[in-house]
């Protein structure tokens, strides 16, 4: 019965939670926030996404620390071509990696991993071919990328989720 109520207890929690920080506290907004909360609940139910299927927990955590070392460095990266750079011309493109994962989990991932980081983001899966489509800020080289994302986090990736 309470999961026909509240089939994701945890989102509906959190978006409440969400709702309050962003919204001053008041009964009203308290009820508010909970019936738009339990509405995205039902919606998320209806869609029924498939659950996330973890083989590795360990690789987890080392995905996270590796995730958060490459943040900080590409943040120092970033902000040296902005501040140091700007008299000589930074080459910035387009790039299509070609992937070997397939996992919509671990697709799913790597698009918060590549977005997450600054200078590259994530702008096209193409899943027939199998191609991702990203734009990086400096474009070292085509080869530089493609072995960063493949073996990187493509690699860890498919044996978390694969």
């Amino acid at each position: 019965m309470i999961s026909r109520v509240l089939p994701y207890p945890l989102l509906t929690l959190s978006l409440i939670i969400f709702w309050m920080t962003i919204n001053s506290f008041s009964p009203g907004h308290l009820l508010l926030g909970t019936v738009v909360a339990m509405v995205a609940s039902w919606a998320m139910a209806s869609l029924r996404p498939p659950k996330p299927r973890i083989r590795n927990w360990h690789l987890v955590v080392k995905l996270i620390v590796i995730v958060l070392y490459d943040i900080i460095r590409s943040n120092i990266a970033v902000a040296f071509i902005i501040l140091f750079k700007r008299d000589r011309k930074v080459k910035s493109g387009f790039l299509t990696i070609p992937l070997d994962l397939r996992d919509p989990m671990g697709l799913a991932a790597l698009a918060v991993v590549l977005t997450a980081t600054p200078g590259s983001a994530w702008l096209e899966y193409n899943s027939s071919q199998g191609t991702l489509l990203i734009h990086v800020l400096d474009e070292v080289s085509d080869a530089y990328w493609q072995h960063l994302i493949k073996s990187r986090y493509e690699k860890m990736l498919m044996e978390i989720f694969e």
